[in-house]
């Protein structure tokens, strides 16, 4: 029986007792009833866009990482393009809707929001994990009182078939979904009739194509964490529900006082390397939005949420270590990025001295998720230095309230 509790904890973030206690007992009580060997890696990735910006979105991946166009899924409301690195790497599932007046759960979640409601359909959706027995897991979730949707929602919201999908958390708004497949076999969606769209294909081998004549296409690596933002009051439960729902374990967090948040770490039981299982990571302010003014601290964090609603706010990838043309090859990627038009939000961060380099893209236009380049040196122990968190947290802060500003010069109350 694998034993969840007894991995390292990293961190200087000093939680509730509650977190403590239920910590201990919910992930003792997972290993115990058989749920932590059952539930294996995160298989996929579920996004969906508004209507028109699926095709530019996969060419702005095809450049900007290693994802590949395998096929597209046709079912009456939605396209859902299939991404693919190999079997040993998430998928990445990037739904359009075909109709912009059609209304849904998710579309609901993005509206209460001044700049999610801009994009109404542009929304992360969650994570499918790799299980080994698909009825048991459900029934032993059910028992913990997680609810699901049922096979005839999740037809009517025109999800692959051979998943169970659980409802959207009230802390993160994501989903979380299982899909039973043996570690041998390919993955494969139970959703429309597949085919290879021809538009999609040329401009996916196009920016392939772009991607190798500048050299980084052997540079970028899978993903190396997902990184969500909550609300204050939300952080300790969102992660014990990410952890009961997942086979993770807390890796440990960080208190980042000059930026007024914390991030916070989970990472994979099964999978010590992040490119097999990506970690999941939290990131929430320490203090809710209307004490702020009383000591002028910083909120980039709640103010993100506050303006788009709980959510994924990066994808982070992997830069292999070394160096090309006499840089490290973060740096080299993102010149040759930066060369295309493509934006980032500051210069690349840290050093080799201090053993990783860090750097965020601009949100896309498509998706609202911003692209994280890290570069780890040598035998690097941790996960990131506090510093680079700090520094990358007010980039995204300033580039928000400059979204937050054109929101509230477009929609003048």
């Amino acid at each position: 029986m694998t034993r969840s509790m007894e991995l390292a904890r990293h961190g200087d973030k000093e939680n509730s007792p509650f977190f403590e206690e239920y910590l201990q007992r919910l992930l003792e009580e997972r290993d115990r009833v058989g749920l932590t060997d059952m539930i294996h890696e995160i298989d996929a990735l579920m996004l969906t866009v508004d209507p028109g910006h699926s095709i530019d979105y996969i060419e702005e991946l095809a450049l900007m990482t290693p994802y590949h166009y395998l096929v597209t899924l046709e079912s009456e409301t939605h396209w859902t393009h299939i991404l693919r690195i190999d079997m040993n790497s998430p998928d990445l599932l990037v739904r359009e809707v075909k109709d912009p007046n059609i209304r849904g759960i998710f579309r609901s979640l993005n509206e209460v929001y001044p700049i999610g409601s801009r994009k109404p359909n542009s929304r992360y959706m969650g994570e499918i994990l790799r299980v080994t027995n698909l009825h048991s897991v459900v029934e032993l979730q059910k028992e913990r009182e997680f609810r699901f949707f049922s096979q005839d929602e999740v037809r009517k919201l025109e999800l692959p078939g051979n998943f169970a999908v659980s409802k959207p958390s009230p802390y993160t708004h994501n989903i979380v979904a299982y899909m039973e497949r043996p570690a041998d076999q390919l993955r494969t969606y139970a959703l429309g009739m597949s085919s290879i769209h021809a538009d999609v294909q040329d401009r996916y081998l196009a920016a392939k194509e772009l991607q190798k004549k500048l050299g980084i296409d052997d540079l970028v690596g899978p993903i190396d964490h997902l990184a969500t933002r909550v609300y204050s009051q939300n952080r300790e439960v969102a992660i014990l529900e990410w952890l009961s729902w997942s086979s993770y374990y807390y890796w440990g967090s960080y208190d980042i006082k000059e930026q007024n948040s914390s991030t916070n770490v989970t990472k994979s039981v099964h999978y010590p390397e992040e490119i097999r299982s990506p970690a999941k990571v939290f990131t929430a302010n320490n203090t809710p939005y209307f004490v702020n003014h009383l000591g002028r601290l910083p909120s980039p964090t709640e103010t993100f949420v506050r303006n788009y609603g709980p959510r994924l706010h990066h994808i982070a990838l992997a830069v292999r270590d070394g160096e090309r043309d006499g840089q490290a090859n973060i740096d080299y990627v993102v010149n040759r990025i930066q060369a295309q038009g493509r934006q980032f939000l500051l210069d690349v961060i840290g050093s080799r001295e201090e053993g990783l380099k860090q750097i965020f893209s601009s949100a896309s236009e498509h998706s609202s998720l911003i692209i994280e380049y890290v570069q780890r040196f040598d035998d690097f122990d941790g996960f990131f230095t506090r510093q680079n968190v700090a520094m990358l947290t007010h980039a995204a802060g300033v580039e928000e309230e400059l979204r937050e500003l054109q929101a509230q010069v477009s929609q003048p109350y």
